[in-house]
């Protein structure tokens, strides 16, 4: 089987976040999947198959971390339609039969890809307890991410507490269904991002994701609103930062970002 390693919501090799991707014929069963993604071991691993002229999508999508199948992902979706734009496998969007329902790519002539994601619903919670003492820093407010997401989304006092975070991973586990987001509002919005967050999954063997696209589908509502514009930029900053623009239509989030391939070659095993 070929695979490729994609640096995804980057424009330049060994930043952003890399993800497996292996075009098939039709997927085989689980354990297999589950595997090769351990031995991948990246955040996700992305395996796609083309589907029947018919269908209501035009490939099957599926995302698996080291330990996990996962319902939502959003670098490793950016990574598979910029290998299918890359080859010529399709031309134009695509559109992804997935857990979360039909997702659709667009590629630009700049080399850009536009995701069309779910919005995450918000609702305000209180802030679990054990959470702050497993960050280092007390949140401003919580917020529930719904069930596609499935993180705790926290606002922290600024953005230098952001970057500076140093979390208790293994105390961090369990605290929410997949992970925690923490964001802030950026200190100089000309540096050209809006906001900032990191992304924390120790409970599927991620201590931190480099740049987490569904994320997005909830920094963005929480920001827009915040904020006043529905277009924004936001900074993940990570020790591999990106960049994700995003765009709050209603129940829908524009994903916008670049990939860049860092290998290819084929798994033997």
């Amino acid at each position: 089987m070929r695979i490729r390693i994609v640096d995804a919501f980057t424009d330049r090799p060994f930043t952003g976040n890399p993800a497996g991707v292996l075009l098939l014929d039709a997927f085989p069963d689980d354990d297999r999947l589950q595997k090769v993604a351990m031995e991948v071991n990246h955040a996700e691993t992305a395996f796609a198959h083309r589907l029947p002229e018919d269908a209501e999508a035009d490939w099957a999508l599926r995302w698996f971390t080291p330990v996990a199948e996962v319902d939502l992902c959003g670098h490793a979706t950016l990574a598979t339609a910029h290998v299918l734009a890359g080859t010529g496998a399709h031309v134009g969007p695509v559109r992804f039969a997935t857990r979360s329902g039909v997702l659709v790519a667009s590629p630009h002539e700049d080399g850009s890809i536009t995701l069309d994601f779910p919005t995450a619903p918000l609702t305000a919670v209180d802030v679990p307890d054990g959470v702050a003492e497993a960050l280092g820093a007390e949140p401003r407010t919580a917020h529930d991410t719904g069930p596609n997401v499935g993180d705790l989304l926290v606002e922290l006092a600024d953005e230098k507490t952001v970057r500076a975070l140093t979390p208790d991973h293994r105390a961090l586990a369990g605290r929410s269904g997949r992970g925690i987001i923490a964001t802030a509002r950026a200190e100089d919005a000309t540096r050209g991002y809006d906001y900032v967050s990191r992304c924390f999954f120790p409970s599927l063997g991620i201590d931190e994701d480099p740049v987490t696209g569904s994320a997005h589908t909830a920094l963005a509502p929480y920001w827009s609103e915040r904020l006043g514009r529905a277009e924004l930029t936001g900074l993940q900053a990570s020790p591999r930062p990106g960049r994700v623009r995003t765009e709050l239509r209603g129940g829908r989030t524009l994903l916008g970002g670049r990939a860049v391939t860092v290998i290819d070659g084929e798994l033997l095993a």
